[in-house]
């Protein structure tokens, strides 16, 4: 029986064929260290790191590929951002109750070394964040509004666009977590007027693990979290303030980056609109053979309302934990249960005691695997 992945919101797969090649020859073909050397190995590093910098401005609307700061994982990248910008005791700081713990944690540990004031703004019935609800929430304290794109608890997609738009006015700094949508939707720091963008490359962008970016604007400056070797500068005692070097300190995860461009030509190649097409058609499929199940509460925005490719569930009397233990152990089918790392969705939900069963999809899924769930999931009920 071959193996389901239903867990593509925590990290996609299968990755490309190309991912794995393109990272096998960084080892094998060029590894040195990149930007610590003339050497030709070194260039060659080098060199594949800036092509990665270019294709993702160019994807993600940034004025220049050195605005391109990589980082292990996207929660790293947030933590830049967030601790980076030069809060200080009454500012005001306005986020969502659908944030991941990767911004939630840096905010809390921000309210309470600095002493500011920060505003959770709660969805609305159907789940969604709205541009006036943010608005609602403004004050002359306000200095940053910081909200995830997409709900990697149900999926529920974030007007992004709409609230950099209400933001432009402001001297505001506009975060957006594009944790779940960066290679899913299309996104653009110019168009949607966004100061700081973070997101992993082992999600939507197929790239591999140990990868994750910030987008800083051009016209941003953030206290860097690290300080060190930057290959650059090497005779000044304190941090470069050129970029990309005053946030990289230490050696950049090359291989990783290589295998990253791979999954970008990926994404491309089979086109953004494309991708996320197939995963509400997958969604929308889902949710529609879920909710004929008696004794299963889905959550999330109506299926009418175009959502991720991210649905959560619990099956009555079940617990989410033994679910996702036997859709592994007997069925071969891989879940995700519990809170997701965002406890503030599951308090909106109602779900912090119990969690929920998630169920992710990718560009490689198929209505066949789900239908699969589906007979796994009416057999458990059976049993039960």
């Amino acid at each position: 029986m071959t193996y389901i992945y239903f867990d593509q919101a925590a990290s996609s797969f299968p990755k490309p064929t190309t991912v794995a090649e393109a990272m096998t020859k960084a080892i094998n073909e060029y590894g040195a260290n990149p930007g610590r050397g003339g050497h030709t190995l070194a260039v060659q590093a080098n060199d594949i790191i800036y092509q990665t910098r270019k294709k993702l401005a160019v994807m993600f609307g940034a004025n220049h590929p050195n605005d391109i700061i990589f980082f292990s994982n996207a929660t790293y990248a947030l933590n830049q951002a967030i601790q980076g910008l030069p809060l200080k005791e009454g500012d005001h700081v306005i986020s969502t109750m659908v944030e991941h713990n990767s911004v939630r944690r840096p905010l809390e540990y921000m309210k309470k070394e600095k002493k500011i004031g920060v505003t959770y703004v709660h969805p609305r019935k159907d789940g969604l964040i709205y541009r006036e609800d943010i608005e609602q929430e403004l004050t002359d304290k306000t200095v940053a509004v910081i909200v995830s794109h997409g709900s990697n608890v149900t999926g529920a997609i974030t007007p992004v666009e709409h609230i950099g738009k209400l933001l432009q006015p402001y001297a505001i700094t506009y975060i957006v977590d594009a944790s779940q949508t960066a290679g899913v939707l299309p996104l653009d720091m110019k168009q949607h007027h966004i100061d700081i963008l973070a997101f992993p490359g082992h999600k939507g962008l197929l790239g591999p693990q140990g990868t994750g970016i910030l987008v800083i604007g051009t016209e941003m400056t953030l206290q860097p979290l690290v300080y060190g070797g930057t290959g650059s500068h090497s005779e000044q005692p304190f941090q470069p303030e050129e970029r990309p070097y005053q946030y990289e300190s230490g050696t950049l995860n090359t291989p990783g980056i290589a295998g990253l461009s791979a999954g970008i030509d990926e994404v491309l190649n089979i086109g953004i609109d494309s991708i996320f097409s197939h995963e509400w058609e997958l969604t929308s499929y889902c949710l529609e053979k879920l909710n004929k199940i008696d004794g299963i509460t889905v959550y999330g925005p109506s299926k009418e309302i175009k959502r991720l490719g991210v649905i959560s569930f619990s099956v009555e009397h079940v617990d989410g934990h033994e679910i996702a233990m036997i859709l592994d152990q007997h069925y071969k089918i891989a879940v995700r249960a519990g809170l997701q790392c965002s406890p503030l969705t599951h308090e909106v939900l109602g779900t912090t005691e119990t969690g929920t069963v998630r169920v992710s999809f990718g560009p490689y899924n198929t209505k066949d695997e789900i239908d699969r769930l589906i007979e796994a999931l009416l057999e458990i009920k059976s049993y039960m």
